[in-house]
Order: C-alpha cells, then sequence, then structure tokens
C-alpha cells in the first residue's frame, strides 16, 4: 500500500470518520508531511504518525522530542481530532520552540481532510 492511501486508511480506521473532511483530500495533503513524518511505525525526522489519534502527545518509542513539546505533553494531553486540528494550524504558536519547522495549514478544509 503507498503510504499517502495507508494514512488515509490508518485515519478512516482510528477515528470516526468526518462529515467535514475527504480521506482522498487528505491524502493529497499529507504529501507536505510526509518528508518529515511516516504513516508506518518508523521515525524520521518526525515522530511516526501512525496511530496518532488517541495516542498521548510525545509518547513515541525510540523519538527524543524536543524540550518544548515534553513540557506541552505534560498533564496528559492526547491527541484528538481538535487537538490536532489546533495544533495544524500553527504548531510554532501552540508549541512555542517546537523543532517542527513547517509553519501549518491555512485552509480548515485541508486540516479536516488530513484528520
Amino acid at each position: 500500500m503507498k503510504p499517502l492511501a495507508a494514512l488515509a486508511a490508518l485515519l478512516c480506521l482510528a477515528t470516526p470518520a468526518r462529515a467535514d473532511g475527504d480521506a482522498a483530500a487528505g491524502a493529497v495533503v499529507f504529501r507536505k508531511c510526509q518528508a518529515c513524518h511516516s504513516t508506518e511505525p518508523v521515525n524520521r525526522v518526525g515522530p511516526t504518525l501512525a496511530g496518532i489519534v488517541g495516542r498521548p502527545v510525545a509518547s513515541v518509542a525510540d523519538y527524543t522530542y524536543s524540550p518544548a513539546m515534553t513540557a506541552f505533553a505534560e498533564g496528559g494531553k492526547v491527541w484528538d481530532e481538535a487537538l490536532l486540528a489546533e495544533y495544524l494550524l500553527s504548531p510554532k504558536a501552540m508549541v512555542p520552540g517546537t523543532r517542527m519547522t513547517f509553519a501549518g495549514l491555512r485552509k480548515a478544509e485541508d486540516i479536516a481532510d488530513l484528520i
């Protein structure tokens, strides 16, 4: 299975269906992410995104998170659709000091499709 198709399938299985998102369009949006992230259970520059929905923040084994992301995770935050949507809009605004260089997705439709 191709990585983009795998992401779409993974996100469909990991989360309830969203009325406002399109998995095929989300696979296209994911192209912006795939240079650093994988949908397979392997880390790249960034941690794997396999099973991200419902996973505690900064909890992937064998990945060294920035101190900023580790601090953000305190209190038991869990990646759900709402938290991911907020983060994807502007990672650096939500987690100042994160190593993630991605500026964010500006279109709400792209975020909904990706999730």
